[in-house]
């Protein structure tokens, strides 16, 4: 049975260098995985002037940000002949995360972390530590 991977990226540095480590240990792999490349985008408040926007030009919106957080990690793993499967969600990040790695039948999750330190964590909510305490799978977390 195929190892699958769920890539959680956000666009930052940090997920950039999950993607690289990733692609390193992949290649250690006796059969390539199957990696499931993910992106979750905050949702808009709705109200106000947004109550008047039409779902298709949200979702534009939506799409758009994703391919500009995306554009990175999809280069760095198409250079390297990684194939992979895209995934954008719009939600609250780290149930998601969980949720779709479980539905995927994945083994893993890899993901950066922003290393803003454990205090910063408590307070701000890391999704990464979110993940984590969610997900009965293992994290492979990159600094």
């Amino acid at each position: 049975m195929m190892t699958k991977i769920l890539l959680a990226v956000d666009g930052s540095d940090c997920s950039l260098r999950a993607v690289d480590h990733l692609l390193e240990l992949i290649a250690a792999f006796s059969e390539a995985p199957e990696i499931h490349l993910l992106y979750v985008q905050p949702p808009i408040p709705m109200g106000g002037v947004l109550a008047h926007v039409s779902k298709e030009t949200l979702d534009a919106h939506y799409r758009e940000e994703a391919e500009h957080e995306l554009a990175a990690a999809r280069q760095r793993l198409a250079a390297a002949g990684v194939p992979y499967i895209l995934h954008i969600h719009v939600g609250q990040a780290a149930p998601l995360i969980v949720k779709l790695a479980g539905e995927l039948g994945c083994r893993l999750i890899a993901m950066g972390a922003h290393g803003r330190g454990a205090l910063a964590g408590a307070l701000c909510g890391s999704v990464t530590t979110r993940v984590m305490h969610l997900s009965h799978l293992p994290v492979m977390v990159i600094k």
